[in-house]
């Protein structure tokens, strides 16, 4: 469930960052009663843009079957040895 808190409790920064810290995702800030900010912990946000860019890897990836841009394997996997120098 998502924590929310209001923007008047961002004066406690270092509760705020614990919480941060301790929470496996984003934490919602209200100001008025609206959705105003979402903090989160550095740890949480670099996961979350991996995910983002694992995503879209597999959109990439998904649309190249689509238009027939495909490869056999062990050639794909000769040229990554190559390429890499495995």
């Amino acid at each position: 469930m998502p924590q929310i808190i209001p923007i008047k409790d961002l004066k406690n920064t270092s509760e705020i960052s614990d919480m941060c810290h301790k929470a496996e995702e984003p934490i919602y800030i209200t100001k008025n009663g609206y959705g105003d900010m979402v903090i989160m912990s550095m740890e949480i946000y670099e996961k979350t843009l991996q995910q983002i860019a694992m995503y879209q890897h597999i959109e990439i990836s998904e649309k190249q079957i689509e238009s027939g841009q495909v490869k056999e394997a062990r050639s794909a996997l000769t040229g990554m040895r190559s390429k890499y120098g495995l």
